[in-house]
């Protein structure tokens, strides 16, 4: 209309309108008039915002609506309500049609007059694709996209009003592109509670049981609109079957959450609240696969017993998938809910999984995933971290590496090669390797001693589930003690005993030594799981290591040795030793120098390894 009055008014200006009549002019404006009203109004609305389709539901596309079956399917998560009820409606493509959908009007109507005006209100549960509308006098009556994004699945929320009528139908209009929509296609009907439904106008109820999800979670959105905990770190449900995932999402009012738990496990997922970092006293939610479904509820943890399940109905809008071993829950939970945990609080969140029987789940397989900080459930979105590893368990780690791998080997490692290499330096009156080898050792055994105590602080006591870690640990803390009084109570050196002395510390030694690389299996442990075959790559690496140092410094002193005579005593070997390195000028003292610090950089570089990969557990 404004294009054709733009015309004619240019004729008017150009000196056009002075060649016609009158008469001519008003037939003119006449047919103009005319041909504007046969014009049909064309607009889209790419942005959602299609109040003015309320009712009709008619997309003003310009085209017809599709005649073909729907590809989509309008679900819902139960077939009864009672006023204030809140019911998940679900919005997908049928399986089957791997197609999408770039717009979507949702409203729910009385069943028995469904052109009256819409019933109810709705909530979103993702705010960055669906936005309300208000179709009549209720603000949110209505929902729509917020963007044409190609989309599979979309999900809101249906607020039952105070004054319900029995039944309650829901409509859709989809739109997959500009030119090709299905218009107020008829949805499931629910039932307002004590009222008898009419089979001959109602879609068939559907179960109060979980649904079936037909798509995988995804983290699109992690930190932006919804929470997430991840281990990988940054891991994407979607496409790594190997991926743990949990995200919550609160509603537009802050009243609910929606929670997603995803990941591998042959019986269970869960998570749990805690107001720590310890097992025990949580709110606990599990997904455990029962046959060819999966259950989901609701639990409490007492201290660390079994989880007990909850036996007041507190989870609504449950929905599950199971694909490729992959387990993966939906549900909501009012953010405040008699007898639980208030979602407005925060909490340290656990992450674990296991097996189970006939629906009944054992202990988790490994430690369970902790997040790194509390957060507050119904609060603003984060990408959250989290770690396996307890940090009293990586300190435990870390101490009893530093004391077995590099402060025991340097220590015997100086003892064993470097006797000789300073035989007139002294320091506190005794001579320096003796010194150095005393201080590495009584150093070890306080920092063993240490270590020792930290998993028994963690666990509250003895640990029946950790194999032969704590049995072992136990000896090589008992060798580390003894040894140190082993020396302090040492005959002197011209005492027969000598012998005996030297051949017993010497096989205390090694026996401890032997039991710490055993003690090494730690890693495995579910409490500090480190990257497999790196780890065991990494300590057999070391271990040849240590063997390779003392075989060159062995092969390296024959050498010398053979060219003197043998003594029989430590006095004729000082002797002979001294002589040698006169005659080599200092050949020997050089080399081994050399060999202590390519030694100390070996075992520091290991050492660094194991404490870089633990931090990172």
């Amino acid at each position: 209309m404004l294009l054709l009055l733009l015309l004619l008014f240019s004729f008017q200006c150009c000196g056009l309108g002075k060649y016609l009549s009158p008469s001519a002019m008003l037939c003119s404006y006449f047919l103009l008039a005319v041909l504007t009203g046969c014009v049909d109004p064309v607009s889209g609305y790419s942005n959602g915002k299609v109040s003015v389709a309320c009712g009709g539901m008619i997309p003003q596309h310009g085209y017809e609506p599709s005649l073909d079956p729907s590809p989509y399917n309008l679900s819902v998560d139960t077939s009864t309500f009672s006023p204030g009820d809140r019911i998940i409606v679900s919005l997908q493509v049928a399986s089957s049609n791997p197609t999408f959908f770039m717009g979507f009007l949702i409203e729910a109507h009385d069943a028995r007059k469904l052109n009256s005006p819409a019933v109810g209100f709705f909530t979103l549960t993702d705010p960055h694709e669906s936005q309300l509308l208000q179709c009549g006098h209720i603000q949110g009556s209505a929902v729509s996209h917020r963007r044409s994004s190609r989309k599979t699945h979309i999900q809101v929320m249906w607020h039952a009003p105070k004054n319900p009528p029995p039944r309650v139908q829901f409509l859709v209009t989809v739109v997959q592109q500009y030119e090709m929509y299905w218009v107020r296609t008829a949805g499931p009907v629910v039932f307002l509670r004590g009222v008898t439904a009419a089979p001959s106008t109602a879609v068939p109820p559907q179960t109060t049981t979980p649904t079936a999800l037909s798509t995988p979670f995804t983290s699109v959105g992690c930190g932006h609109n919804k929470s997430c905990l991840r281990d990988p770190v940054s891991c994407q449900p979607e496409s790594d079957p190997y991926c743990f995932f949990l995200s919550f999402t609160t509603d537009g009012l802050g009243r609910s959450v929606m929670f997603e738990l995803s990941g591998p496990a042959e019986g269970y997922v869960s998570f749990a609240l805690s107001l720590d970092q310890w097992m025990g006293n949580d709110d606990v939610y599990l997904c455990v696969k029962n046959g060819d479904g999966v259950s989901i509820n609701a639990a409490y943890v007492s201290g660390r017993t079994p989880p007990e399940l909850a036996t007041e109905e507190t989870l609504w809008g449950r929905a599950w998938r199971l694909a490729d071993g992959v387990i993966q829950c939906r549900f909501h939970r009012n953010s405040f809910q008699p007898h639980r945990f208030n979602f407005n609080q925060s909490y340290f969140l656990f992450l674990a999984h296991g097996s189970s029987h006939q629906g009944v789940i054992h202990r988790h397989d490994r430690q369970p995933l902790i997040s790194s900080s509390q957060k507050v459930i119904a609060g603003h979105p984060e990408d959250l971290c989290g770690s396996r590893s307890p940090l009293l368990i990586k300190f435990h780690g870390v101490l009893m590496l530093t004391a077995w791998m590099w402060t025991t080997s340097t220590a015997i490692f100086i003892a064993r090669h470097y006797k000789q290499l300073w035989p007139d330096t002294t320091l506190l009156g005794q001579r320096l390797w003796f010194q150095l080898h005393r201080t590495m050792m009584v150093l070890a055994a306080v920092i063993t001693v240490l270590a020792f105590t930290l998993p028994f602080i963690y666990m509250r006591g003895w640990s029946n589930r950790s194999g032969s870690h704590p049995y072992i640990g136990c000896a090589v803390m008992a060798l580390s003690v003894i040894q140190p009084i082993m020396a302090i109570l040492r005959p002197a050196p011209e005492s027969p005993r000598r012998i005996i002395f030297k051949w017993i510390h010497f096989g205390g030694g090694t026996v401890a030594q032997i039991l710490a690389v055993c003690v090494f299996q730690g890693p495995s442990q579910q409490a500090l799981l480190l990257p497999s075959p790196w780890s065991p790559a990494v300590l057999t690496g070391w271990m040849l290591w240590i063997v390779l140092a003392d075989l060159l410094l062995l092969i390296h002193s024959c050498k010398f040795r053979d060219r003197g005579t043998t003594g029989n005593n430590e006095d004729k070997e000082s002797i002979l030793f001294a002589q040698l390195e006169k005659q080599q000028h200092g050949e020997i003292s050089k080399v081994k120098k050399m060999m202590l610090l390519v030694f100390l950089t070996g075992n520091t570089g290991f050492l660094a390894a194991f404490i870089n990969a633990i931090a990172s557990s």
